[in-house]
């Protein structure tokens, strides 16, 4: 077994459905000889292959955390030729605490993959997925959404890879998954994610954004579930008719210079959706002072053509805050 500070009390091979903790040993002022446990659960049916289902990375994004939930309960192990096993929130001191980063040690687990077995809580997850779950996956799809300070179209994300087969696994599970659009990782994807994990190590995956704002939308879970099964079909873990997914277009980030930042501090006065299909120079919106209100408000323009994969979800923002990020149409 690869080395890990991190203790596991189900089986994952053991035929069934199991609901346990990953065990972190963690030694701070509130539990200096106790643990915190992560929720996991294994449903293991027929011989078939293995799907890594993942949630909560981020601690103040939901849709994820109750999709796997819902999936949890409502699979029967009989019903799958392969094993699921699944993560409704592996950042759970995050998830508690309701916020994007550990408040154990405040980092943000998006960041810290391949992770560490002898580093702090954060590095210490990372580190058990890396080495101990991804070798037993055949797949991947890891739930995001905009959490509290954004967000998102709805959108499955599929990286590049020089293996052609691997390639064309992430985009067949894309399509399967049926977000309205497909967010393509290139040269700016961010090297330190799952997904750069899952590529590194040759393992099939996919990520979505599910929305934002810091609740539970019901649209977006019912989107995820049903995507999630879309996926399982076309990896033959489970036999089930289910509406075919509609195309999904294709989109990749151009250039970060292509985003909009805050050029000021003020009230977010937004004229754009995330979705939306915006022009260059055409007008994004405002920033409207608090400080001073007979100052005129602050205009802020896109400067190229594109689509908004996602805005800040922040009513009063600061100088620098994300306002608004743009993709452009790709082809593969």
């Amino acid at each position: 077994m690869a080395k890990t500070r991190l203790e596991i009390n189900i089986n994952l091979h053991k035929p069934g459905k199991q609901t346990g903790d990953i065990l972190m040993r963690w030694s701070d002022n509130a539990r200096p000889l106790g643990v915190y446990p992560v929720p996991i659960a294994c449903i293991v049916g027929k011989p078939g292959p293995t799907a890594l289902l993942v949630a909560g990375v981020h601690g103040d994004e939901f849709e994820g955390p109750v999709t796997l939930s819902q999936l949890i309960a409502d699979i029967d192990p009989t019903q799958i030729e392969g094993r699921l096993i699944m993560l409704p929130a592996i950042n759970s001191p995050a998830v508690l605490a309701s916020q994007r980063t550990s408040p154990l040690d405040g980092k943000n687990m998006n960041r810290a993959f391949p992770g560490d077995p002898d580093g702090g809580p954060t590095d210490m997850l990372a580190d058990f997925i890396v080495s101990v779950l991804l070798p037993e996956a055949d797949l991947v799809i890891d739930l995001h959404a905009g959490g509290k300070a954004s967000i998102f179209a709805t959108s499955a994300l599929a990286s590049r890879s020089e293996d052609k087969n691997l390639m064309q696994a992430n985009m067949n599970f894309a399509a399967a998954f049926g977000a309205p659009l497909t967010w393509v990782l290139g040269a700016y994807n961010d090297t330190r994610s799952l997904n750069a994990a899952a590529l590194n190590a040759g393992v099939p995956m996919i990520a979505a954004e599910l929305g934002g704002g810091g609740g539970t939308d019901p649209k977006q879970v019912a989107q995820a579930m049903m995507g999630i099964k879309r996926c399982l079909a076309h990896a033959g873990i489970i036999n089930e008719a289910l509406p075919e997914a509609q195309p999904s277009l294709l989109v990749e980030t151009r250039s970060s210079a292509d985003n909009i930042y805050a050029p000021a501090t003020g009230l977010f006065d937004r004229h754009f959706a995330a979705g939306d299909h915006v022009e260059a120079g055409q007008l994004a919106g405002y920033i409207r002072s608090l400080d001073r209100l007979d100052d005129a408000p602050v205009p802020f323009h896109f400067t190229v053509d594109g689509i908004v994969l996602a805005h800040g979800n922040r009513g009063y923002v600061s100088r620098g805050d994300m306002l608004a990020m743009l993709v452009c149409e790709t082809v593969i």
